[in-house]
């Protein structure tokens, strides 16, 4: 590597004369091998830009604003503030960072069931105007603290309420109760938002069914006297252009004049552009009867138990919450040509029966000191990983192609202003 500047904040790869990923990952692996062999992250800013053009391409017409809780690394705001990108924050660390990019505060939506008080006044202090409300006490303190503030209504959905007993956002039938409410305490309601969450069997009709009650929603404070011309429809969009088609055809989006519609892409920008390697730092080996999952493949008796240096309780935590985490690949140096496969599960390094990763997977016999590497990490925020551990934050490092770079400088992300965090270094295979 060269053209190191001092004491970056950030550094960024740019990969030329063919260099890929993979060469990175490699590379870094390599340097690992001669210290510690901690686990570290690669992230490919370039397939941002790729996932924006996609974005445009396909529904032109919806404004993304990107949830800053699916991953908060400041090299993610500053590349998207640059694209163009709105924001929806949930608390005040994370409306900081976004106004630190320059962007303005009528491009960022507060979020959240419950507010704190001093949020609402920092939202209020910084003329981040428009807030997520879906009751009336919510309601009630943003009147007394941020009277000027523009409200997006939270209205539920079928879809989300089949998933979860919490209840989230308010019903069609005490909307109006809401919309009458503002109007007594002179709050502005400005648009509706929901949510239709990705693993949704039939999203169609329920973008469907939501936008008909979100139109519904509009008459009633076209009644009242409400300008409401935001409408949000929510997040939900996986990394897969099918999936974007069928999520927000254009045929869905209500013929409502002069109204901005909105959309929350997270997952689909951020998830496909960060890469984790982790090291195996422990191995056991069991024996099992296992039926199906094993025909045909070698020793189907005998299950290894693999343990690496990072697990739940760091950049894995989202297993926690229900999240499967795909099957890794093996870094290359540790395959041969004529190996077979075998039943495996993967372990954080703790010991807690919680601490399991991976539950059931067919992998090549490993070693330790071999290594995973785990893609579609980018959804975790990158400041939190190994947070519940005892081990350091984990490197990060920044990669684009020429290719790429060259796009994101047409689109506007240039070093010089909106990157200048970023220092530029070129990466030799």
């Amino acid at each position: 590597m060269k053209g190191l500047a001092d004491n970056p904040s950030y550094i960024i790869e740019l990969l030329e004369g063919g260099v890929t990923l993979e060469n990175v990952i490699d590379g870094h692996i390599c340097e690992q091998a001669l210290v510690e062999k901690s686990a570290f992250v690669v992230g490919d800013l370039g397939a941002l830009m790729r996932k924006h053009v996609c974005w445009q391409s396909v529904v032109p017409r919806l404004q993304p604003y990107y949830p800053v809780k699916c991953n908060r690394s400041p090299a993610v705001i500053e590349v998207l503030a640059s694209l163009g990108l709105g924001f929806v924050c949930a608390n005040k660390t994370e409306v900081s960072l976004v106004l630190e990019q320059g962007v303005p505060p009528e491009s960022i939506i507060l979020s959240g069931v419950c507010k704190q008080l001093a949020l609402i006044k920092y939202a209020a202090k910084n003329n981040v105007q428009h807030l997520v409300c879906e009751n009336e006490a919510e309601l009630s303190k943003i009147s007394r603290l941020h009277p000027s503030a523009k409200l997006l209504l939270q209205l539920t959905t079928e879809a989300h309420a089949a998933e979860t007993s919490m209840a989230f956002g308010f019903s069609l039938k005490s909307c109006r109760h809401l919309l009458e409410a503002a109007k007594d305490l002179g709050v502005q309601v400005v648009g509706v938002t929901f949510h239709i969450p990705s693993s949704c069997q039939d999203l169609q009709q329920a973008y469907t069914h939501a936008l008909s009650d979100a139109r519904c929603v509009f008459d009633m404070g076209a009644d009242l006297g409400f300008n409401m011309n935001i409408l949000d429809i929510g997040g939900g969009f996986t990394g897969l252009e099918f999936q974007l088609q069928q999520a927000a055809p254009r045929c869905l989006l209500p013929p409502m004049s002069g109204v901005q519609v909105l959309a929350q892409p997270g997952r689909f920008y951020v998830a496909s552009a960060f890469s984790l390697a982790v090291s195996v730092i422990g191995k056991k080996v069991e024996t099992r009867h296992w039926d199906r999952l094993t025909q045909g493949v070698n020793h189907e008796d005998t299950e290894f138990l693999y343990y690496m240096n990072e697990g739940v309780y760091g950049p894995f935590s989202h297993k926690l919450l229900g999240k499967s985490i795909a099957v890794p690949s093996v870094h290359k140096h540790a395959l041969c040509a004529e190996e077979g496969v075998f039943p495996s599960s993967l372990w954080g390094p703790t010991l807690d029966q919680l601490d399991q990763v991976v539950e059931r997977c067919l992998l090549p016999e490993l070693s330790v000191g071999d290594w995973l590497c785990f893609s579609n990490m980018g959804v975790c925020g990158l400041e939190e990983f190994s947070c519940l551990s005892n081990t350091p934050q984990l490197p990060v490092y920044y990669t684009v192609s020429t290719c790429d770079w060259y796009e994101m400088q047409e689109a506007g992300v240039t070093l010089d202003s909106a990157m200048k965090n970023f220092s530029l270094v070129e990466y030799s295979a």
